[in-house]
């Protein structure tokens, strides 16, 4: 791929950037600004370079229509307060004020389209459509960047088809994702530990699948750690299972032993007989109990403290460790020990920590970490997956293809 220091002298030139804006909202209120913080590197050195900046995003799933509640309106302003200039909101995304917009543009200036995903033809399975709409966007630049990683995994037109249309490389946030990522999969600093949360096993299964050929141990956390521990024979009580994949769990057990690799799972979790998400309470008490000794009426909703000290004492000793997915219900206060534990282990680790976007992002920032207390936080969990995966990501191939 070629970076943005490969496009040479950028006076005067428009430059359309991908990035990913999709930011958490309370009503017009941001309440996390992380991917808009991580684009501004790119940005800035755009702007100090003379391009003329048109940025291209996108907030929810409007599915194809205009959305007010989808605006990037917050975006913009809070864009505008972090660059220190004013950024000019397009009233559409390829309509007569993106036009006009682009067309007023100054070097150093920036402009942000409204909603890519108001546009029908962004998302669309029909090539010719997302061609059509590509075209649009590739009037609005000289080059392309890509810098919004959290959708590189996405077949859509503002990600891969505008790619083909103009000369093309990567923003400093995609060059940084995938330079590290590729440190994962590639000579990892051993240990290697991954650390895997989150509710399902199925989400993870081709995670699994390539990391235990790489990885010299495999934590395993959250609600799919419950599927494993029925695989061991143990009762589950009420907890979260994916009964289809049991096999599959003792199928990963059996390899990581052959292999003498190791898979760790809870020794101990906290059950209570219920939650409510939104409104943030639990049924009852929250108990400690060993993870093969869950009472059938009781359900696993986060690690237990001999787990804590078990996962963080292996996360610390890594030279290399990679976490995706909460251990428990972070959000409810009662259940957030545990996510708690694994994200102060991994700020304690010597080594490369990697945090892997989506629910783990959210979760130490919630918890009140900064960011440069990681070795670096992905700004995309399913697009981090995926090239976990080993999948070809199409945004990234593209770059990759060059043009």
């Amino acid at each position: 791929m070629k970076s943005i220091d490969d496009l040479g002298d950028l006076s005067g030139k428009r430059v359309l950037i991908r990035c990913d804006f999709n930011v958490p909202l309370d009503g017009d209120t941001i309440t996390d600004d992380g991917r808009i913080r991580a684009a501004l590197p790119t940005l800035s050195a755009l702007r100090d370079r003379g391009a003329r900046v048109v940025v291209m995003a996108h907030l929810g799933r409007p599915k194809g229509a205009v959305n007010p509640k989808y605006s990037l309106a917050p975006v913009a302003g809070r864009l505008s307060e972090l660059l220190g200039t004013e950024v000019t909101l397009a009233g559409d995304v390829v309509g007569p004020s993106a036009q006009a917009a682009v067309g007023a543009l100054e070097d150093g200036g920036v402009v942000l389209l409204e909603n890519v995903r108001y546009e029908p033809g962004e998302e669309s399975k029909d090539e010719s459509e997302r061609r059509t709409l590509a075209e649009k966007y590739a009037a609005f630049g000289d080059l392309f960047v890509s810098d919004g990683f959290g959708v590189v995994h996405r077949k859509q037109a503002s990600v891969y088809d505008v790619a083909k249309l103009l000369p093309n490389a990567a923003g400093h946030l995609v060059a940084k994702e995938v330079e590290v990522l590729q440190r994962l999969t590639g000579n990892p600093d051993r240990p290697f530990v991954v650390v895997l949360g989150g509710a399902k096993v199925a989400d993870k299964l081709q995670v699994i699948d390539n990391l235990l050929q790489v990885a010299d141990t495999l934590v395993i956390g959250g609600g799919m750690a419950f599927t494993f521990l029925k695989a061991q024979g143990h009762d589950i009580g009420g907890s979260l299972l994916d009964e289809a994949n049991i096999e599959t769990c003792q199928g990963y057990l059996r390899q990581a032993e052959a292999a003498g690799k190791q898979i760790l799972l809870p020794v101990d979790v906290r059950v209570a007989s219920g939650m409510n998400f939104e409104d943030r309470t639990v049924d009852g008490s929250v108990e400690v109990v060993a993870s093969d000794a869950i009472p059938a009426d009781k359900q696993g909703l986060d690690i237990g403290p001999e787990t804590e000290k078990l996962f963080a004492e292996t996360i610390r000793g890594a030279r290399t460790v990679f976490w995706n997915g909460p251990m428990g219900v972070f959000e409810i206060e009662e259940l957030s020990h545990g996510t708690a534990a694994v994200a102060k282990a991994l700020t304690e680790t010597e080594g490369l920590s990697v945090v892997g976007g989506g629910d783990s992002a959210a979760a130490v920032r919630v918890l009140g970490h900064a960011d440069d207390e990681f070795g670096h936080i992905s700004t995309g969990g399913g697009a981090s997956l995926e090239f976990l995966e080993g999948k070809e990501l199409p945004g990234i191939a593209v770059l990759e293809e060059g043009k």
